[in-house]
């Protein structure tokens, strides 16, 4: 499994990259898909904004091999999620059709797949480690755009913190630039055209099932200099 952003620059579609993109309508979107690194003795110390979040989760449970002790919330609108979850949930909140599922618990990394691969589109903010990583991300809905914690300006990379000792990790999220110091990489998203799909009437069924197509803009700082790249995407 590989993140969006490699996805979309190694042209490599799939339904997760495709999912991640439901939510944009015709239009340009700033400062999306942050990510920053540093190197450390023996790991990397990588923060992000919250659209990275999933990938983060699923590619550190697949690290586990055993239990997991697991806790953060896991945000959908579907009810059926509660059906199939077999893990203790602390509690649910629920408000305008969105559930908001609180998870505090030890179990099966198993567990926590099943439900994911079976509700893709949720959003897991959850928080654990294993043997080489410490994985934290806030316990809360993500408000894109707004400013970092601290007040600085515009949008900061401070959703997600993961620190590890996983090449592969750091091969996919700076594929341009594997080998650094300290990188700071933003997005801008320029969806220019949706296609609609062919007898389908439903609203909902036609905003998941449209193809966005548009350019894709990276810009990087590395160790004191400045790149910028792009690539158009149809997903």
């Amino acid at each position: 499994m590989n993140s969006v952003i490699y996805n979309i620059f190694h042209e490599q579609r799939d339904e997760n990259t495709h999912n991640d993109f439901v939510k944009f309508s015709k239009g340009i979107f700033d400062n999306r898909y942050l990510v920053e690194g540093k190197k450390q003795k023996d790991r990397w110390a990588i923060k992000t904004s919250a659209e990275f979040t999933n990938f983060f989760v699923r590619k550190c449970l697949n690290k586990v091999q055993d239990n997991v002790k697991v806790r953060g919330i896991i945000i959908c609108t579907f009810k059926e999620i509660l059906n199939d979850i077999k893990f203790e949930m602390e509690k649910v909140k629920k408000y305008q059709g969105i559930n908001q599922i609180v998870i505090d618990t030890e179990t099966s990394v198993e567990s926590i797949l099943d439900v994911i691969n079976k509700y893709p589109r949720a959003f897991y903010a959850l928080s654990f480690s294993g043997g080489d990583f410490e994985l934290k991300i806030k316990a809360k809905t993500p408000k894109n755009g707004k400013p970092g914690s601290k007040g600085e300006n515009g949008p900061k990379a401070d959703f997600c913190s993961l620190k590890t000792a996983d090449k592969e990790i750091v091969e996919d999220l700076f594929f341009d630039y594997p080998v650094f110091q300290e990188i700071k990489i933003k997005h801008k998203i320029e969806v220019r055209n949706i296609k609609l799909p062919e007898g389908v009437n439903d609203p909902k069924e036609i905003r998941e099932k449209s193809v966005r197509g548009g350019v894709l803009k990276r810009f990087v700082e590395i160790d004191g200099r400045k790149e910028d790249k792009e690539k158009e995407f149809e997903v």
